[in-house]
């Protein structure tokens, strides 16, 4: 499934890379990628979603808070919303296929399971062996892109999360709690977030935070796993991504979210989510 699209003619996948994204309109507009990277070596970033899938074939190298991690075959990936992650291909490259749901999915279906009001589930790794829940997850994610009858896809898709929640995240009683971080970071990060298109200086910046420039460096890097200046990016690509879901068209996209135009804007986008901005709009839509 290759959707091309004119603004993607900047930076088109790499020839060696495959990558099919799709939409399920009904479950929270659920993002899910099947693709296979051979070359493409994604930079630190972080997603708004949770990060959810498995490795179809080769090794998937990634660091995540701080620890160097492979993941192959019948081993379960996930990544909570704001964890720092990159990823390369080793050796002959990797073949996955995610999902991205919103931590409100992820605590309705528990909610719904359990009769209870229930936070967001934290898993209990970023890697983690089951290959029975790992094909399982295959199967329902195969069904997904082919479209396959909704009542019976979705079984198989909210089964398969609650029992990965009641296996790997402290059983669907459990609760994350999401820890706290310095007040001079949020202060940051607010700053950061109102000025999102804006050319933000450092010296501003760490005023607003309360701290020496260096200082805010270093307890921004500690608390977040990025510098000030790549969670920036990071929040740039989110919002464009919101941008694009809408219908916005690249051009003005990169020039609501701080780029400096429509190429820096498709360079920056496809490093971090390995597609380009206009394969992401015009992806297609599954009721």
């Amino acid at each position: 499934m290759k959707l091309l699209a004119p603004d993607d003619t900047l930076d088109e996948v790499a020839a060696n890379d495959e990558t099919s994204f799709w939409r399920v309109n009904r479950h929270e507009s659920l993002e899910c990628l099947a693709a296979t990277f051979r070359t493409h070596v994604f930079p630190p970033h972080t997603h708004e979603s949770y990060v959810i899938g498995t490795v179809v074939g080769g090794v998937n190298v990634y660091r995540i808070s701080g620890a160097l991690l492979r993941a192959g075959p019948g081993e379960l990936c996930f990544v909570h919303p704001g964890e720092v992650h990159d990823a390369v291909p080793e050796g002959d490259g990797y073949s996955y296929r995610m999902i991205y749901p919103k931590p409100s999915l992820l605590q309705n279906i528990v909610e719904m399971a359990t009769g209870r009001r229930a936070n967001a589930p934290q898993f209990n790794g970023p890697i983690i062996r089951d290959e029975l829940l790992a094909a399982r997850f295959l199967r329902a994610h195969e069904a997904l892109e082919a479209g396959a009858e909704p009542l019976g896809v979705d079984e198989a898709l909210t089964s398969v999360l609650l029992d990965m929640i009641d296996r790997h995240a402290g059983g669907l009683n459990a609760v994350g709690i999401a820890g706290r971080e310095p007040l001079a970071v949020r202060r940051a990060k607010d700053y950061l977030a109102a000025h999102v298109d804006e050319q933000v200086e450092l010296e501003n910046l760490a005023k607003a935070a309360g701290l020496s420039p260096f200082h805010l460096i270093r307890v921004f890097r500690k608390a977040t796993g990025m510098t000030p200046h790549n969670w920036l990016v990071d929040r740039r690509v989110h919002l464009a991504c919101n941008l694009l879901r809408a219908g916005m068209s690249a051009t003005h996209v990169a020039a609501q979210c701080g780029f400096s135009d429509q190429s820096h804007l498709t360079r920056v986008f496809k490093s971090r989510l390995g597609i380009t901005p206009g394969r992401f709009r015009l992806s297609k839509d599954c009721a």
